[in-house]
Formats: C-alpha cells, sequence, structure tokens
C-alpha cells in the first residue's frame, strides 16, 4: 500500500508574527533613545567628558549603520529568521555588559555591541514580505516601521523616570529583559523564511561600505568639536567620499554585490532612502531641541531677562511627558499609512508624513512659550513621522526582488541613521551658536531657527516623495519584473 502524503505543517497565523516582531523592534528602538536623558548623569559617575559621554550615543549609530545592511544580506542568504536571533543575541550581550560596565570605555564598547540589533527592522521587514498575505504586507510594514519613532518616543519617556529615581545601570537592564524576551518569543513564534538566495558574501564591498559610513558619521559627530574646517574633519570627509565612491565601482564590477546598484538607482528605492535621510535628520533634531527647550530654567539671572526666559525647568521625567503624545500618535498613524499605501500607493502617504513633520517643527518654531503648546506641536510630529516610516519601507518592499528585502531595506535603515547623526549635530551647533554672552544658555532665535531648519528639511522630504513613482501611471513596475 502507498504511504500517504502528509500535508505541509501550516504556517505561523501572521498576526502572531506582527506582534513578536514589533516586541523585537520595540526593544532595539528603546535602547537607541533611552541613553539621551543620561548622558550628563553618566557623565559625572564615569568621570570623563562630555565627548566621550556622546560617544555612548555615536557608537551605537556608528555600529547599527555598518552592521544593519551586512546582516540584512546574510539575512537573505541564510535565512531571515535565523539572523534576527543571532542580531538579538549580539544586541543581548551588549546589554548584559553594559550593566555591569565599569568604566566609559567598557560602557561605549558594549553600545557597539548593542548596535547590531539595528538589523531587526530590515529583517523583520523581509520576514513580512515572505510570510503575509499580499494584501497585508502593507499594514505589517507600517506597524512595525512606526515603532522606530514611536520605540524612540517611549526611550526617552522610560529614560527620565529611571534617571530621576533610579541608577543609570538600570537603563540596561530594562534593555536586556526586552531583548531576551524578544528572542524567546521570535524562536517560538516566527517561522523560518522559505526564500533564501545562496550567495557569497561581498566582504571587499563590506569593508569599503564599512569604512565609508565610520569616516562619514564620525566627521558628522565631531566636527562641532573639532572644528568643521580642521584637518582632521576635512581629511575624514574626504576620506568617506573616497571610500564610498570606491565602494561603488567594486559592486558595479563584482558578480554578487552586497548591493545591487541597479536597485539602489531604482526610483521608488532612491526617493524612499532620500526621504528616510531627511525623516531621520527632523525626528533626531527633535530629540535634541526639545529636552534642551523644556528643561532650560524658568527663572534665569537679570541680566538675562528677556533674552531666555522661555524654559519651563522640566525635571528628565517632565521632559519625557512632553514627548509622550507623539510617541503614542505613531502607534495609530503607522497602520493607516500601511493601509493608505495598499490603497493609493505610497506616495500620498509617504508625502503627508512629511508634511505633517514640517507642521510639527514650524509650530515649535513659532509657537512654545506654554508647555501645551510644545505638546501639541509633538503630537503632529510624532504622528507623521511613523506615517512617513511605514509608506518609505513599503515602497522598498515592493519595490525589489524578494531575496534583497533585507540589505535594500537595511540600506534605509543606514539612510535613517546618517540622517539623524546630521540632525542631532546640526540642531546642536545652531544652539551652541547662539549662546547668551559667556553663559552658555542658547537664545530663543538659536530654538526658533534649528526648528526652523528642520522644518524645512521635512518640507524638502514631502515634495520629494512626490517623485516616488511616476505620475502618468498607476505604478511602477516592481524590479522583479524588470528583465534581467
Amino acid at each position: 500500500m502507498a504511504e500517504r502524503a502528509h500535508p505541509a505543517p501550516p504556517r505561523q497565523d501572521y498576526r502572531v508574527t506582527l506582534a513578536v516582531l514589533t516586541f523585537a523592534g520595540i526593544a532595539f528602538a528603546l535602547q537607541q533613545t533611552l541613553i539621551i536623558p543620561a548622558l550628563p548623569v553618566l557623565q559625572q559617575e564615569l568621570d570623563t567628558s562630555t565627548a566621550w559621554a556622546t560617544w555612548l550615543l555615536t557608537g551605537f549609530l556608528l555600529s547599527a549603520s555598518v552592521l544593519t545592511p551586512l546582516l540584512g544580506k546574510l539575512g537573505d542568504q541564510h535565512g531571515k529568521e535565523r539572523l534576527l536571533l543571532v542580531s538579538l543575541g549580539i544586541f543581548l550581550a551588549g546589554s548584559v555588559g553594559a550593566i555591569f560596565a565599569p568604566n566609559i570605555w567598557v560602557l561605549i564598547l558594549c553600545r557597539v555591541v548593542q548596535g547590531a540589533g539595528g538589523a531587526v527592522f530590515p529583517l523583520s521587514f523581509a520576514i513580512i514580505k515572505d510570510e503575509f498575505p499580499d494584501d497585508k504586507v502593507g499594514i505589517g510594514v507600517g506597524v512595525v516601521s512606526a515603532v522606530f519613532a514611536v520605540g524612540g518616543g517611549l526611550g526617552l519617556v522610560l529614560s527620565g523616570v529611571i534617571v530621576d529615581n533610579a541608577s543609570w545601570r538600570w537603563l540596561f537592564v530594562l534593555g536586556a529583559v526586552a531583548v531576551a524576551g524578544a528572542m524567546v518569543l521570535v524562536r517560538a513564534f516566527v517561522p523560518e523564511s522559505p526564500i533564501k538566495t545562496p550567495s557569497r558574501l561581498d566582504l571587499p564591498g563590506a569593508l569599503l561600505l564599512s569604512g565609508g559610513l565610520l569616516s562619514l558619521l564620525l566627521a558628522l559627530t565631531e566636527g562641532e568639536r573639532w572644528g568643521w574646517t580642521s584637518p582632521a574633519i576635512l581629511g575624514l570627509f574626504s576620506l568617506a567620499a573616497l571610500l564610498l565612491l570606491v565602494w561603488i565601482r567594486v559592486e558595479l564590477a563584482v558578480p554578487e554585490p552586497m548591493v545591487d546598484m541597479r536597485m539602489l538607482a531604482h526610483r521608488p528605492v532612491f526617493v524612499a532612502n532620500l526621504t528616510a535621510l531627511l525623516a531621520g535628520f527632523a525626528l533626531f533634531s527633535s530629540f535634541v531641541l526639545v529636552p534642551n527647550l523644556v528643561q532650560l530654567p524658568s527663572g534665569l539671572p537679570p541680566e538675562l531677562a528677556g533674552l531666555a526666559d522661555y524654559g519651563f525647568g522640566a525635571s528628565a521625567t517632565q521632559t519625557g511627558l512632553y514627548l509622550l503624545p507623539g510617541a503614542l500618535a505613531g502607534f495609530v498613524t503607522g497602520p493607516i499609512a500601511g493601509i493608505m499605501a495598499r490603497r493609493y500607493g505610497v506616495r500620498w502617504p509617504l508625502s503627508l508624513g512629511m508634511a505633517l513633520a514640517a507642521l510639527g517643527l514650524a509650530l515649535l518654531a513659532e509657537w512654545h512659550s506654554e508647555p501645551w503648546q510644545v505638546a501639541a506641536a509633538m503630537l503632529v510630529l510624532g504622528a507623521g513621522i511613523p506615517f512617513t516610516f511605514a509608506a518609505m519601507a513599503k515602497a522598498i518592499v515592493d519595490s525589489v526582488r524578494p531575496s534583497e528585502t533585507g540589505v535594500a531595506t537595511g540600506i534605509n535603515t543606514v539612510m535613517r541613521t546618517v540622517g539623524g547623526v546630521v540632525g542631532g549635530q546640526i540642531g546642536a551647533a545652531i544652539l551652541v551658536a547662539s549662546a547668551i554672552g559667556r553663559t552658555g544658555v542658547p537664545a530663543e532665535s538659536g530654538f526658533t531657527t534649528a526648528f526652523w531648519v528642520g522644518a524645512v528639511a521635512a518640507l524638502a522630504a514631502a515634495v520629494a516623495a512626490l517623485a516616488v513613482t511616476p505620475w502618468r501611471r498607476a505604478r511602477a513596475p516592481r524590479l522583479a519584473e524588470l528583465p534581467e
């Protein structure tokens, strides 16, 4: 008697997978911003300079920028769920190490290790593309994308509470518990993707991209301290340009490139990456500017009366409450963006999100004399940025081959990180330049200028987003449909 064939086991329900991936994304996003309000405390307790304390954020962003596309590529080759566990495992090791770090040098090293968690987002997008029904991909991508901004805002809120009431080490205890929980859930409930791309890792391309990004981000983060026209900074910018140009040449020449240049030149991918750069700029500039604004003491010396009487003297915990409305708004707008993208295309939600971000930053520039005004502006900004993140991820997922989803969304995450570093540094530089005399207190005009710079960048992104697909046809052809 012939043996009866057993049916293939059913795949995991996509809603369970989405919940687990969302939790993993929150675990990473929290650690990205939890450190920001704690930097002054860490500087004092670890007896270090402001510059080295800042490397606790810079090192994390640098590592995430370099490792994200590499792990995304490895996920396409060896399995997204497997590399997601690897990424979270490295992230957990960094979090546990940070809890017990005895000095600033060990803590910076642990933050660099934590940066591997940046691959959570491109790997999650790739899993969604492989596992979800076609009509649910947009919603799934929207939810996970919104986590980047939402989790970042919640990280600032929780950090204030922890810094005001407990040791800074609890920041990393929280991170370790969240990441460990995410690993357990991913292993139990996220299926391994059936789509893999057997190929070799492009090590020369990986090294060149890593060197170029490291040089660029190092110049951006140290430009203010070393001097923007100093030989060291100009040398780093030149080295970054040279390495990235050589990287492009190598990627065009090798048979199995780390990043397909043809893919990056495809209109939806190019516009999504440009929008990511500007969206990261707007988001992280607000993360730097708003805490500085609301924490400025309301009772200043008489000689500053009328020049810097706009602060609220907020504590770290109170500062987080100003950011909370925007963080919560993203939970709603992210999924809505996914639905809109599926029904009307990615152009409108992509542009609308950046238009809302521009409006929120403009409101902060002109109306910040009352606490409710700052909270309302952050609500608008917080609703817009996740809207855009969701739409840009959908544009990329829909425009590349399934085998390229991980690396394509990884590059998008890198662009967002680079924009964030630029936005934070430019915002801080404007405040320093506007300091009143020798007091070091920024003039109100400095905040106004910095917020307007962010608003203009967001508006430029809103305009650029309108070009994500051709106007004369319903949709641009998917890259997978283009001839080989």
